[in-house]
């Protein structure tokens, strides 16, 4: 029945009607239309062959091949039934998310959910249908030569089953806010069986990814396939991307947070793999996985999506959209992603055998993308924090010119806030603490913009200040030489969450260090030891003395001609901001 809600929506978005007014795009009016959706399909009626909703994508051209194949292909061709009627405002959100796409800037079927993030639609949906099908698991062709089979169809030589395998991870019951990553220098993605506290481990990827002699693909995940692997491979056929220019996870600005309509990426050039994109790729993957592992009955599919945008599902606060990274690296194994990526490309070969650029490629090729294409997502996405870019939580101008840093710097200075001191646990807390925080320091210091180069809240997010790339005015003394990172909150006798911590402790400066920003010998201080200070607190500052980049040579001597030219840092008294773009 949750299948055929899906399927319904999805065949809706499909056949959009122009013309019509829409509602925000909100991922609470997604949630709104499947929920008007369940209650107006009977459920005889949404249980009948709900996969043609689906195949009613080939009448107005579906431009996924693996979408086509693996979602709609494997289901019977039966009788339509009639879709039910939408409200206007719910019709016209169809048409805005039917597809997503990028065009002259601009970023396409995507919302804006509750934790301030920006989600495509499309994958999402894909995810969510391939893990309500629970027949995951599919045979590729082992003679790469033979025929390529008939579009449209069942096709007897690619698509057999392998019925009730559950080809995914049960450690999402494990992992929380406050999973830990053993190393993020080198990351993979395997969770440890029978950790208390889910840790990520994390070998090194190029261990675990298979050379050109690797055997090739026989089997493939269609929730992996329908999300992650065939766009992540076909986005690195496109190029030669290496090392730091992926071309992987371009954000972007709302034109209004209340009433979203236009959302314009910061990159013009940027190609479709956007944060965005990949946002919907893993919330679609995540929550399928979940789904196919789920007894019956199902829950509703607006349940679900609420819990999953809201306070986490079945309660749990892990289990969110919040941390959707962490999730996806526990989920996510770099040897199984290099052979899902590999597995989407040989099949594509198969069903556009005319392809323009998969046409000729060995399968040595074919692995080689993949090798590159999983490194590249596992370090540059999975393995760094997600970043809220100053359009996001409202930033007002820069007053001024700001300075240009000269990267890359070798310091990392770790402050907290003091005030606002109890730690914001979402993005509507955590974008009113920045907004206040940025009054302060410009009206009340007459600071050109917010001191800090970052902000980490409690809710799973960075939040851009100053950015990599402008002087900050966090450390008197030595802005030019670091990058000012604090924490929201008064951690003189409490610590930041776990999650917190490893943002600054690893994820930050590691994605820094790889994309050239922070040198690979930095050193991390706290804010006393350059300036007379309580700043970052007692609990936190005694935290950061164990961990292995903290730097107990600075000389107490430099330390007090610092402090000496500037004021003791005194309790912010901030009127936090109540109101919400």
């Amino acid at each position: 029945v949750v299948q055929g809600f899906l399927l319904i929506l999805y065949g809706l978005l499909l056949q959009p009607e122009p013309g019509i007014a829409t509602l925000p795009l909100l991922m609470d009016s997604v949630i709104q239309a499947l929920a008007e959706l369940e209650q107006k399909t009977p459920a005889t009626e949404a249980g009948h062959a709900a996969s043609v909703w689906l195949l009613s994508a080939q009448d107005s051209g579906a431009h996924n091949p693996l979408h086509r194949f693996l979602l709609e292909g494997r289901s019977l061709k039966t009788a339509k039934p009639a879709p039910p009627s939408l409200s206007p405002e719910l019709r016209g959100l169809t048409e805005e998310v039917a597809r997503h796409g990028v065009r002259d800037g601009k970023e396409y079927g995507v919302v804006l959910a509750p934790d301030g993030s920006t989600v495509a639609v499309e994958p999402l949906l894909a995810g969510l249908e391939a893990g309500l099908q629970g027949h995951r698991v599919i045979n590729l062709p082992l003679d790469g030569n033979a025929p390529p089979p008939d579009a449209g169809v069942t096709f007897p030589g690619v698509g057999a089953t392998v019925p009730d395998l559950k080809a995914a991870s049960s450690a999402l019951k494990d992992t929380s806010a406050d999973v830990n990553s053993a190393d993020v220098e080198a990351i993979s993605l395997a969770v440890r069986p029978g950790s208390p506290d889910g840790q990520v481990t994390s070998p090194d990827v190029q261990d675990s990814s298979p050379d050109t002699k690797a055997k090739s693909p026989t089997t493939v995940d269609s929730l992996f396939l329908v999300t992650l692997a065939g766009d992540l491979g076909l986005h690195f056929l496109q190029g030669p991307q290496t090392g730091n220019d992926s071309g992987l996870g371009t954000e972007g600005c709302w034109d209004k947070l209340s009433v979203p309509q236009t959302f314009t990426l910061l990159d013009p050039k940027a190609p479709p793999l956007t944060v965005a994109f990949l946002n919907g790729a893993l919330d679609g993957l995540l929550l399928g996985d979940y789904l196919s592992q789920a007894p019956e009955p199902r829950p509703p599919l607006s349940h679900l999506l609420s819990q999953y945008y809201g306070a986490g599902v079945t309660g749990d606060p892990g289990l969110r959209s919040n941390f959707r990274r962490q999730n996806g690296a526990a989920l996510i194994s770099a040897p199984n992603l290099t052979q899902q990526v590999w597995g989407a490309l040989r099949l594509l070969q198969r069903l556009e055998p005319a392809h323009p650029q998969l046409q000729g490629m060995s399968q040595e090729q074919l692995a080689q993308v993949a090798t590159h294409a999983t490194k590249e997502f596992t370090e540059a996405f999975l393995g760094c924090p997600a970043i809220h870019p100053r359009c996001r939580w409202g930033a007002a101008p820069y007053r001024g010119s700001p300075k240009p840093l000269k990267l890359p710097l070798g310091f990392l200075y770790v402050h907290h806030t003091y005030v606002p001191a109890p730690p914001c646990t979402d993005f509507e807390l955590c974008a009113a603490d920045m907004r206040s925080m940025q009054r302060f320091h410009q009206d009340t210091h007459g600071w050109d913009d917010i001191g800090y180069s970052f902000v980490v809240g409690s809710d799973g997010y960075v939040y851009e200040g100053r950015g990599w790339h402008w002087v900050g005015a966090h450390t008197r003394g030595h802005n030019s030489r670091g990058f000012g990172v604090a924490l929201i909150g008064n951690y003189t006798a409490e610590l930041p969450s776990e999650a917190a911590l490893r943002t600054v402790r690893d994820e930050l400066p590691h994605c820094a260090v790889r994309a050239g920003l922070l040198r690979p010998d930095y050193a991390l201080l706290g804010h006393r030891q350059l300036v007379r200070t309580d700043c970052p607190g007692d609990a936190l500052f005694n935290l950061l003395r164990t961990w292995p980049r903290f730097d107990t040579n600075v000389k107490r001597r430099t330390a007090r001609r610092a402090s000496r030219r500037s004021k003791r840092k005194l309790p912010l008294t901030i009127p936090l901001a109540t109101d919400f773009q």
